[in-house]
């Protein structure tokens, strides 16, 4: 900490990132531990964070993660899109097919910004705000594929056929990004994705996450 700083403000943030992580909550006795402060400045904490829907307590007074951290979180979509569409417009041209950029959204997959070649006589429709489970689709599985945290790094994740009949998915996880877990991949009309594409993705993905760092 230093002079500039809010010691209870980073409190609060310790909290959020605490709850964050886990899936069953924390007590006040397991928050005060963790933190390193009494159970008074807890209960102080965490009252401020439920004013503000941040943080709720359920009847066995576990505190979780509150709704309200969701519509902060949608507000980040706008601001994550807008870092990523020159990676995606890059690919999109070079590969002519549609590239997308997907994020996870509870136990599904998200695509939060979508961009079509401009020289291409037809390619897949791929919408900004479809969703599908994170275990179908080349987008969610990479996801799902940087969540093993194996020793050597995620590559391209292909499939075919999963989503849309007849099209072919390549996409790979975006990795090094603090508090954003997502994909870039594209999809397109064909039996296999070519042997270029699936480099070509992972660069894309690299460049997406050197753009949100």
């Amino acid at each position: 900490m230093t002079a500039e700083t809010s010691q209870t403000l980073d409190r609060g943030l310790r909290v959020l990132k605490l709850l964050a992580d886990t899936d069953h909550g924390l007590t006040v006795t397991e928050l005060s531990n963790k933190l390193g402060v009494n159970r008074t400045v807890v209960y102080r904490l965490l009252a401020t964070l439920e004013q503000h829907a941040l943080v709720r307590r359920d009847l066995g007074g576990r505190a979780r993660v509150g709704l309200g951290v969701l519509r902060l979180g949608r507000q980040v979509h706008p601001l994550v899109r807008e870092a990523a569409l020159p990676a995606l417009r890059a690919l999109a041209e070079d590969i002519g097919a549609t590239a997308h950029l997907t994020l996870v959204d509870g136990s599904e997959a998200l695509a939060v910004a979508v961009v079509e070649p401009t020289w291409t006589d037809y390619h897949v429709a791929y919408r900004a705000g479809f969703r599908h489970p994170l275990e179908r689709g080349a987008a969610g599985k990479a996801i799902l594929s940087a969540r093993q945290q194996t020793s050597e790094e995620p590559g391209c994740i292909l499939t075919h056929g999963e989503l849309e009949a007849g099209a072919s998915g390549a996409a790979a996880p975006l990795l090094g990004v603090t508090g954003v877990e997502g994909s870039v991949g594209v999809v397109m009309l064909a039996d296999a994705v070519p042997e270029r594409v699936g480099p070509r993705v992972v660069d894309a993905a690299r460049e997406v996450a050197e753009a949100l760092r």
